[in-house]
């Protein structure tokens, strides 16, 4: 399996992409391509034409959550997606993977619209949705977790304004996450993890049967964290030990380096690609 940063806050030294504050990877594992997350524009299009990565043959498209910086790039990957239909050029219309309130739309008072700009209805106009709160396989070896649970006390606790139609605080129930079997054990791929990269990480070796983890990537959402969670997350990587760490996005700086005293983290950056083995057989 091959994966592309398309979109991160951050570029690499003397790679002449460009980035913006959000999050879309490339995910390309054989005959199957998946495109994780949007970004917030279509910037993700043009850096991937510039990697010369081709959109137009995807076989999903798998949204972690439904915050701008993960959806509001669904908009001109559409457009995109029309022009070649207008040109007749060979496309693809990939399933739409998700959450069922992934085009719930969320704000606050401050803060409007941070949600999916596209509406269930509209997107199911140019995609199938497959949107399910199970665990859905997206190949022999690539998994799309679902709802993942909160079970531990000290993460996936944080509000963000309020759900479109509801009082309630939104705490961000349609995050998910993907989960690759390697050969040297788990690959997990996260877009901000709301749900705790720790609960993510623990459901992810539960869906798939296995506890070894090669490699944890996408954003942990520790921006400040508070004490307990950030003691609770350095905790939960000591002991897991996986084989690397690119934790990106929405991860802090000081977040990274109290997570480099207990894990081998790694840069990230517009234009990295790794690659991992697959299963032997």
């Amino acid at each position: 399996m091959k994966l592309t940063v398309l979109i991160d806050n951050n570029t690499l030294i003397d790679r002449y992409f460009s980035a913006e504050p959000g999050l879309s990877l490339l995910i390309e594992d054989r005959d199957t391509k998946v495109l994780f997350d949007t970004g917030y524009s279509d910037l993700f299009i043009r850096n991937a034409l510039k990697m010369g990565k081709d959109l137009s043959a995807l076989d999903y498209l798998v949204i972690s959550h439904s915050h701008l910086d993960h959806t509001w790039g669904l908009d001109p990957f559409l457009r995109y997606l029309t022009e070649l239909g207008i040109e007749k050029q060979p496309h693809k219309r990939p399933t739409l993977v998700g959450h069922p309130e992934v085009f719930t739309s969320a704000g606050m008072e401050t803060f409007p619209e941070f949600g999916s700009l596209m509406s269930r209805k509209k997107t199911a106009r140019h995609l199938a949705l497959n949107l399910s709160r199970e665990p859905v396989k997206l190949s022999d070896r690539l998994t799309f977790l679902g709802e993942i649970p909160r079970e531990n006390g000290f993460e996936g606790k944080t509000a963000f304004g309020k759900k479109e139609g509801s009082c309630r605080p939104d705490l961000v129930m349609d995050d998910s996450a993907l989960a690759y079997a390697s050969e040297q054990g788990l690959v997990i791929i996260t877009g901000c993890a709301h749900a705790g990269i720790c609960n993510t990480i623990a459901y992810a070796r539960k869906v798939c049967s296995e506890t070894r983890v090669a490699d944890v990537i996408g954003g942990f959402h520790l921006m400040n964290p508070a004490e307990e969670q950030l003691r609770g997350t350095l905790d939960f990587f000591k002991a897991l030990s996986p084989g690397s760490v690119h934790a990106c996005h929405c991860t802090d700086l000081d977040s990274k380096i109290a997570l480099s005293r207990v894990a081998n983290i790694k840069e990230v950056g517009v234009g990295l690609s790794l690659t991992y083995d697959e299963v032997s057989g």
